[in-house]
């Protein structure tokens, strides 16, 4: 399950539909825009702020893997924050979850 949405992370990455790190995705978030965020496990001290902030907006919120693999499933260093920037794509990902 955790491969097959890596794979619709790369996937999505490679066709600029996501956001990834803390500035990036806060940039995002502070525009109202997004579909899915996704925290890394082994990164706690962003998960009160983001899930606050997801609930406010509404956006679901995925808490999976390591950073180390978040990254890598982008093709980027080690990302603890990674916001899904397209419906579809959001929606794909939280079919392979559930």
């Amino acid at each position: 399950m955790i491969e097959r949405i890596y794979s619709l992370l790369g996937i999505a990455r490679r066709a600029g539909k996501i956001s990834s790190g803390e500035s990036q995705v806060e940039a995002m978030l502070k525009k109202r825009k997004g579909y899915l965020l996704i925290l890394a496990e082994d990164a706690p001290g962003t998960h009160k702020k983001y899930i606050q902030w997801a609930g406010d907006l509404k956006i679901p919120v995925l808490i999976l893997g390591q950073k180390l693999e978040l990254g890598k499933a982008i093709g980027l260093s080690q990302r603890s924050t990674v916001l899904v920037m397209d419906e579809g794509f959001a929606k794909a990902i939280l079919k392979v979850r559930s």
